[in-house]
């Protein structure tokens, strides 16, 4: 993040609330061009956001207000710049739906807890669709207004430039537009006056005391109701098992019932040609993000992409002739190029410690050595302080202390970018194993606290299995 960006929302921040900013830390970048920082005084913590789009900042700012207003959770919007670059938004805290499933996944597979969450944000999506899109102003949507045969046509494009292109799939390029704007005229054969999320996915859901909140809805507009319900079923690593994809369909429905009548088979019809052509938009973004930009990590979505297209081309219940198109998908689906980009037996670790200097450095347990050590001793010790002494990093008194009276923010920054870069390097090269340790006097407070952070960092970015140790407290 810029300097000029920082103080930017420093001001905002500090005109808004009339406190001094005690702690900035500027979040991970995601698969946008947005920049995010978690912001803190005495009495307030809230999230700075800077987007030079000001069109879908006003997108942003305008659904915000009126979803408020429909009692829809969203963040609250505390503040704008005069230019409209910069706002702070409420603090959702960490974690995602996409978090959350992934960690109780690890412990207990798709299971019922999970279904639970889901069903929570089914139970609001009607809402979003119906109630808050019966009177939202469209005219401020970005870049269009509707999920309309353009939109379509950008996004089936998109497919074929940056994926089917670069991913050196052949096709007739006549034929596939033909189908293209067959299957486009086809998708418009329902009805499209709901609001449509456009991002309705795992990652753009919030977890907070038991209760969902919905962020990321700048690029809403008009549109089918099915399109937003593809988004999170077919959202490809949160890799939803059939049956439960079934189960959370029939959800659905019912709860749409309660706001319109359902013709649940003419639904289902659709739902299919929109479930493809949500996929095909993302494998787009992952072909522009990973092939293009050459950011490896956007390409470990493909496996879990290229699964769900296998499932639907199983099922086919699109009602017109798309034989190019169908060709093609086919040639995506059996494409040992594609399918060898991230086997999920080949995932990097990671492994990250905490350490005492009083003992020793730990070893790599992979046997490749190497890897890095950071040393947490220039940190303002908590461990100096008697109400500290038996807590460690993983408590929030003992956080709250690191993040506003030390230099722990400005520590971890560096940290991060170097562990990324050869993440990224790892990730390409097809390494299997990385080393992080972090050593303070300890082993209780500083080097925990970092070790947590960056842990809790590289899962939210990456593809790779985390390891998290704390020598010192595992032992207790």
């Amino acid at each position: 993040m810029e300097l000029k960006i920082k103080d930017q929302l420093i001001r905002l921040y500090e005109s808004h609330f009339n406190e001094e900013v005690s702690f900035f830390e500027q979040l991970p970048v995601s698969g946008s061009y947005r920049e995010y920082a978690r912001m803190k005084s005495a009495s307030h913590q809230v999230i700075g956001a800077h987007n030079q789009d000001i069109k879908e900042n006003i997108a942003f700012l305008e659904f915000s207000a009126h979803f408020r207003n429909k009692e829809i959770p969203v963040p609250t919007i505390y503040a704008i710049s005069p230019d409209q670059l910069s706002y702070l938004q409420e603090d959702l805290g960490n974690t995602t739906l996409f978090d959350f499933l992934t960690k109780t996944r690890e412990a207990e597979g798709f299971s019922g807890k999970i279904v639970t969450e889901y069903k929570k944000v089914l139970r609001q999506l009607p809402r979003i669709q119906l109630v808050a899109g019966k009177d939202i102003d469209y005219s401020v949507c970005y870049p269009r207004e509707a999920f309309d045969k353009q939109s379509m046509m950008w996004d089936l494009n998109y497919f074929k430039y940056y994926f089917l292109k670069l991913a050196k799939i052949p096709f007739e390029e006549q034929a596939l537009e033909d189908d293209f704007q067959a299957f486009s005229d086809y998708l418009l054969a329902v009805d499209n006056n709901a609001f449509l999320y456009r991002d309705f996915q795992s990652r753009n859901i919030m977890l907070k005391d038991g209760q969902v909140y919905f962020i990321d809805y700048q690029g809403g507009r008009k549109g089918a109701m099915q399109y937003d319900l593809a988004s999170l079923l077919y959202d490809a690593k949160a890799n939803i098992p059939e049956a439960e994809r079934e189960e959370l369909l029939e959800f659905y429905l019912d709860e749409l019932s309660q706001y319109k009548h359902v013709d649940r088979e003419k639904f289902k019809s659709l739902y299919g040609g929109y479930v493809l052509i949500r996929i095909m938009q993302a494998m787009g973004a992952y072909g522009f993000r990973g092939f293009y930009e050459k950011k490896e990590h956007f390409l470990k979505s493909i496996p879990f992409a290229l699964k769900n297209l296998e499932t639907l081309l199983a099922k086919n219940t699109i009602q017109v002739p798309l034989p190019e198109l169908l060709k093609v998908l086919k040639a995506v689906t059996e494409s040992s190029f594609l399918k060898s980009i991230s086997p999920e037996n080949e995932r990097l670790t990671v492994r990250i410690s905490s350490f005492s200097y009083k003992k020793k450095i730990p070893k790599d347990p992979s046997g490749n050595g190497g890897g890095f050590v950071f040393d947490c001793r220039a940190i303002h010790n908590p461990g100096r302080y008697l109400e500290y002494k038996h807590l460690t990093g993983k408590d929030p008194q003992v956080q709250e202390f690191l993040e506003t009276k030390s230099t722990m923010a400005d520590f971890l920054a560096p940290v991060f970018s170097l562990v990324s870069n050869s993440v990224e390097v790892y990730l390409s090269r097809k390494f299997s194993n990385l080393s992080v340790s972090f050593g303070c006097t300890g082993g209780q407070h500083r080097s925990v606290y970092a070790a947590e952070k960056l842990a809790e960092y590289l899962k939210n970015n990456y593809p790779v299995t985390v390891v998290l140790q704390h020598i010192e407290q595992d032992k207790k």
